[in-house]
């Protein structure tokens, strides 16, 4: 009988885990030992793997891609994770079996599951997942202020932890356009560097200007109405220097909203880099949209409202793990996506943050009872948000913030009919490029 010999290769950068609460070998022993709950308790931002023998178990946060590829050797298999799936490639290129690979054969870690494998050979037997995130859903009462309260006091005491981590003389930036997410994200950062009494000088407001957008004019607009505006530091870059093909590359997607979006994130990033060779810490709002269900049904020929409502973590996590939806290479939901916020600024070095990605403040926006609050009206719906926020804000820094109307990003940096003959592609051909990657 033959012996196999199974290898784990780990390409995931163990030092780039920003976990609170435990050194990363003890995050480590965790998942390897203890259950999904334990699992849970882990704090802060990671992408984990570890091993015993022939089994291997994954678990990433939201906000930090997790992919893997199970090779195939004469002396048994080779497990290789990775956060990209042209660093798998490439392993594989340089080991001589990158015939075996196709980037639709690799594999996404779901976020909120931690993910077992066993490494016995061929046949190999389906991962099994076990969630350790599971929010309850509305358990709140319908009260505004309370729910605005308790939603905002969540990313503060997630921006404040973040805080304890990052080196008391880095500057912080706030990628920000002025709109709910990112005027929030800036609004509590700076109310808790202030009570701590940081310096605020430490503290930059950055928004990309790509020539007539309407987010520099928002920007302006919201950080005067709080006497800040000299926080405000707008990235001028020419709409000439967007390049379609190379988000694609970084990105490795193909989702037009998703790839637009990580087209203007590249750009700003890219501004931010030239200006400042040294920066490092970037916030952003990215995950506020998903957990106050703030995204256009009638865009989505797939969602109703009811869908919406009644399925947990949607917008987060896609369909879930086991349904017929559910992309196995990709993942689902804000699981998928956010590798445009993550990549851009990984490629430019940047360490970011997304406060709104935490489990601690989406365990407080899935507890929203949203039924009760919206009586199935979409356009209610749509309404919360900016309530749900500004009570927030205005509750724990007494400031009264500015609700503008959503906007995506990419539409704010550019004039939508400019962002068109700039990035006119479809679907169908983004795909076809991002194959050719590989061809």
């Amino acid at each position: 009988m033959q012996q196999y010999v199974e290898r784990v290769v780990d390409l995931t950068e163990p030092e780039a885990n920003q976990i609170f609460n435990l050194p990363v070998e003890e995050a480590q022993r965790v998942l390897m030992e203890s259950s999904a709950e334990a699992v849970g308790k882990i704090h802060g931002s990671f992408a984990l793997i570890a091993r015993a023998g022939k089994t291997v178990r994954m678990a990433r946060s939201l906000d930090r891609p997790m992919r893997y590829f199970l090779a195939k050797r004469q002396e048994g298999p080779v497990l290789i994770v990775a956060h990209r799936i042209d660093d798998i490639y490439n392993w594989l290129k340089s080991e001589g079996l990158h015939g075996q690979f196709h980037p639709s054969y690799t594999r996404m870690v779901p976020a909120h599951h931690v993910v077992e494998i066993q490494l016995i050979g061929c046949p190999d037997p389906d991962p099994v997942y076990t969630r350790f995130f599971t929010p309850e859903l509305g358990t709140l009462p319908p009260d505004l202020d309370r729910i605005g309260e308790l939603y905002i006091a969540a990313l503060a005491e997630e921006i404040s932890q973040w805080l304890d981590h990052v080196p008391e003389s880095d500057p912080i930036g706030v990628c920000f356009s002025g709109g709910i997410d990112s005027g929030s994200v800036f609004l509590t950062t700076y109310h808790v560097m202030q009570k701590r009494g940081m310096n605020l000088g430490r503290l930059k407001a950055f928004v990309l200007d790509l020539g007539d957008g309407p987010d520099v004019r928002q920007a302006r607009a919201f950080l005067e109405a709080q006497d800040l505006g000299l926080f405000l530091e707008p990235i001028e870059t020419e709409a000439s220097t967007l390049d379609v093909q190379q988000t694609i590359r970084i990105v490795e997607d193909y989702k037009p909203l998703d790839i637009e979006s990580a087209t203007m994130a590249l750009a700003l990033c890219r501004g931010i880099r030239d200006r400042y060779p040294d920066w490092r810490h970037l916030i952003d709002g990215d995950g506020g949209d998903e957990n106050l269900k703030d995204y256009p049904i009638e865009e989505n020929p797939e969602l109703t409202i009811r869908s919406v409502v009644h399925n947990c973590m949607l917008y987060q996590e896609g369909w879930g793990v086991g349904k017929i939806k559910h992309s196995l290479t990709y993942s689902g939901g804000l699981s998928r996506s956010y590798t445009r916020t993550y990549a851009p600024a990984h490629h430019f070095g940047f360490s970011g943050f997304s406060p709104y990605t935490r489990p601690s403040v989406v365990a407080i926006a899935e507890a929203i009872p949203f039924i009760q609050l919206t009586n199935y009206s979409v356009e209610r719906l749509y309404e919360l948000k900016g309530e749900i926020v500004a009570r927030g804000i205005h509750k724990l820094t007494g400031q009264d913030m500015p609700v503008f109307p959503k906007r995506r990003f990419q539409h704010g940096a550019l004039p939508e009919d400019a962002l068109r003959r700039r990035l006119p592609h479809h679907e169908t051909e983004y795909r076809r490029q991002f194959l050719s990657l590989y061809q």
